[in-house]
């Protein structure tokens, strides 16, 4: 009897607390619905584009500005995407307990934030890094929130490589802030983060392939299978292959970049063929994730130790 009440106890209190309204806010909700983990890696490749575009002769002022508004205006960006994904979020266990899902934040306080941050973002560039700068904020804002999150993300598998284009204007933007124009320097940054992005996201999805068929997101993994995406990666990794190359024939980096960074994409495009012969999609899928990110920052990290002196 005793057991019984006890056990009835618990269940009246679970219940309860499954009722009971959601707990206020707090900082690390507005710092997680920025997605902090996307903002730190564009803020390197940003940093990046701003290091080779002034050959060692650096303005550090400017170089921290450039590297606040873009921040400013991804973490908007961010925003923008979880206000408008809170539905589909509530689907995805990884994604189920962020602040707009679980009612820790109100989708009208989000909104507002959003707003304000790409505001002061672009504000930002257009006023200390150059009206290119502020340009292609605008640009990776658009593609980002419009294009990908309302609407190739509900409806096609061409949301990730399209995605790609608002991922790969950071370094851009850290580029044009010195430059003031589009030369092949800002189209070989452009490439690298572009061709980067499809391979890694799609390595993600593979893993995690029935969380986003549960949630509806028409990813390729799920539309065409494992197999195919593995073939899809191929041509991205590839073409990462001449980048360093043309980096130093066109004396942006030197010899050390271009040996790093060349070895890396070689093994990348390695690991990612051997995904046909292997017995566990979702162990290869796994190694072919965290070699991407390693991929990415060491070659950035060269990139920059490496940039030819101007």
């Amino acid at each position: 009897m005793d057991n019984q009440l006890r056990y009835q106890a618990s269940s009246d209190s679970a219940a309860a607390k499954a009722k009971s309204p959601p707990e206020g806010a707090g900082w690390r909700d507005f710092i997680t619905v920025t997605k902090p983990g996307i903002i730190r890696s564009n803020l390197i490749a940003a940093f990046a584009g701003y290091w080779v575009a002034s050959g060692w002769d650096v303005q550090y002022g400017r170089l921290i500005l450039t590297l606040l508004g873009t921040m400013l205006v991804m973490a908007s960006a961010c925003v923008f995407n979880n206000y408008f994904d809170r539905d589909l979020d509530m689907k995805m266990e990884r994604t189920r307990e962020r602040g707009l899902p679980t009612g820790r934040l109100k989708p009208n306080v989000v909104l507002m934030y959003a707003i304000v941050l790409g505001i002061a973002g672009l504000a930002v560039l257009f006023a200390f890094c150059g009206v290119l700068a502020g340009i292609f904020g605008i640009v990776g804002m658009f593609v980002y929130v419009v294009i990908y999150t309302l609407w190739l993300k509900r409806t096609s598998t061409w949301s990730t490589s399209v995605g790609a284009i608002s991922g790969a204007m950071p370094p851009v933007i850290g580029y044009v802030a010195v430059t003031g124009t589009v030369d092949l320097g800002a189209w070989l940054l452009f490439a690298m983060l572009f061709l980067w992005q499809p391979p890694h996201f799609w390595a993600l999805g593979i893993r995690r392939k029935e969380e986003y068929r549960a949630a509806g997101f028409p990813l390729l993994p799920v539309v065409k299978g494992v197999r195919r995406t593995k073939f899809q990666m191929i041509p991205y990794v590839a073409l990462l292959l001449p980048v360093p190359v043309l980096m130093y024939a066109y004396d942006y980096a030197g010899i050390f970049y271009l040996v790093i960074s060349l070895g890396l994409s070689v093994a990348w495009l390695y690991l990612t063929i051997i995904g046909f012969k292997a017995k566990d999609d979702d162990a290869w899928a796994k190694k072919n994730f965290f070699f991407s990110i390693n991929y990415l920052t060491v070659s950035l990290i060269a990139l920059v130790l490496n940039t030819i002196h101007g």
